[in-house]
């Protein structure tokens, strides 16, 4: 039997891993399983069009109940921890992934699925080591990462399940029992203090301590990608500061062999939002460039491959480009 694969919208990033086949657990009667139509213990219940009440955000999956989480995956992104009493890191990664999913407030649900009791959900995993954490998108399972990894690491992940289910068109949330349902978007939690310094900074213009802010937020932790992203906005806001469309645009055109000023017109573009004019123009000079000029245009690419975002498509497309000028 082949694995589920996941669709176009397939989640990126190297801690994902390939799909696997639940096939089995589906309309399949299992010893103690409820009748048809009706929500085995402690298992989600429907309450309507789009919207689903459980017992809590962090429940517990078992053989007999699990088909219906695959069901409710279909409203909201569902993520599984494979665990065992006697695993010491599932007990260091289970409050964390407890802890994110609370924050996020409904967009996520936890299913903590105990190995040792529950074979057949372990086999259908393929659970070879544990801890090991799947997200559940549509119906169809995705291997995330196995054993203890850092907060921000699985943050990360999960807001590249929920890109993948909005993708699919799965963006409802679940309530839980006896609690009013959110009617304004959740709090955001408080930015890191290098983070809020360089947005305090951006507010009163002040872009370059906002680049020594991220600069410093980087230095402390180089996968701080909010921060990598950051300064590369407030780099390009820097950049343009001071100068206008019409000087830009003519001495562009006056000099066109004149690096700077190209430079100056790949950024007035992606500024207004003319992403592949401004990934064509670089793309189109570093073919032709030398070296030295190379480098420092492959650097401003990278930087606007952020401002972009790199999981745009149009980021996607130039990068492919530009690998294959490389090499």
């Amino acid at each position: 039997m082949s694995g589920i694969q996941p669709g176009p919208s397939a989640l990126n990033g190297a801690a994902l891993r390939g799909a696997v086949d639940l096939s089995s657990l589906v309309n399949r009667p299992t010893p103690g399983a409820a009748a048809p139509g009706a929500a085995a213990p402690g298992a989600p219940a429907p309450t309507g069009q789009g919207s689903v009440d459980v017992p809590s955000l962090v429940l517990d999956g078992t053989d007999t109940n699990f088909a219906q989480f695959l069901e409710l995956s279909q409203q909201v992104p569902v993520i599984v921890d494979l665990w065992a009493e006697w695993c010491g890191p599932c007990k260091q990664l289970s409050p964390v992934l407890e802890k994110l999913v609370t924050e996020y407030g409904g967009r996520l649900l936890l299913v903590k699925v105990d190995v040792d009791s529950n074979p057949q959900l372990s086999q259908a995993f393929q659970a070879q080591s544990i801890p090991a954490v799947v997200a559940l998108i549509g119906g169809r399972p995705l291997q995330l990462f196995t054993g203890a990894i850092p907060e921000q690491q699985v943050r990360d992940v999960f807001e590249q399940v929920l890109q993948a289910a909005a993708q699919s068109g799965i963006s409802s949330t679940v309530t839980v029992a006896g609690q009013p349902a959110e009617t304004e978007e959740p709090v955001e939690p408080p930015l890191p203090p290098l983070h809020a310094e360089a947005y305090d900074a951006i507010e009163a213009g002040d872009y370059p301590r906002a680049i020594a802010a991220y600069s410093k937020a980087i230095a402390q932790n180089p996968l701080d990608k909010m921060a990598v992203a950051g300064l590369a906005q407030v780099s390009l806001l820097h950049r343009l500061e001071g100068k206008t469309i019409e000087e830009i645009r003519s001495t562009g055109a006056a000099q066109p062999n004149d690096l700077s000023a190209q430079l100056d017109v790949a950024d007035l573009d992606l500024s207004g939002g003319h992403v592949e004019d401004a990934f064509d123009r670089l793309l189109t000079l570093f073919e032709a460039a030398g070296p030295e000029d190379r480098t420092i245009i492959r650097t401003r690419l990278l930087e606007l491959f952020e401002v972009v975002g790199v999981t745009d498509p149009r980021v996607g497309r130039a990068r492919a480009r530009l690998t294959n000028l490389l090499y």
